[in-house]
């Protein structure tokens, strides 16, 4: 019994690390260009520091980094011209790509700002 209780206290240590790391999966510089793009935004102060690094936090918790990076990458192209930047606006899987970030974005904004 005492040898299963280690066994699983063991498997529930090595499981924890892994866990932390499927949360934070954000690279360093995509948090530090959300932050600076957030602070050009709304101000360059200390506060603004503070409550954009919350914001890229909080929507790291509950947007995986990949579809983080999708939704960047349609909000960037809908930004462009041309015939290739329809698809981007009228598709309606983009639309639901983009507003899985507003959904984090929102949710944010309330907790740090």
């Amino acid at each position: 019994m005492m040898l299963r209780l280690i066994a699983l206290g063991t498997a529930l240590a090595a499981a924890a690390p892994a866990h932390a790391q499927a949360v934070n999966d954000y690279p360093t510089n995509a948090r530090a260009e959300y932050v600076f793009a957030c602070m050009a935004t709304n101000g360059q102060t200390r506060d603004m520091l503070d409550r954009c690094s919350c914001a890229i936090d909080q929507i790291a918790e509950v947007l995986p980094y990949e579809d983080y990076v999708q939704a960047e990458t349609v909000l960037r192209m809908q930004q462009t011209t041309g015939e290739r930047s329809g698809m981007f606006k009228s598709m309606a899987q983009m639309t639901e790509i983009v507003a899985g970030l507003k959904r984090a974005e929102a949710e944010a904004e309330i907790l740090c700002f």
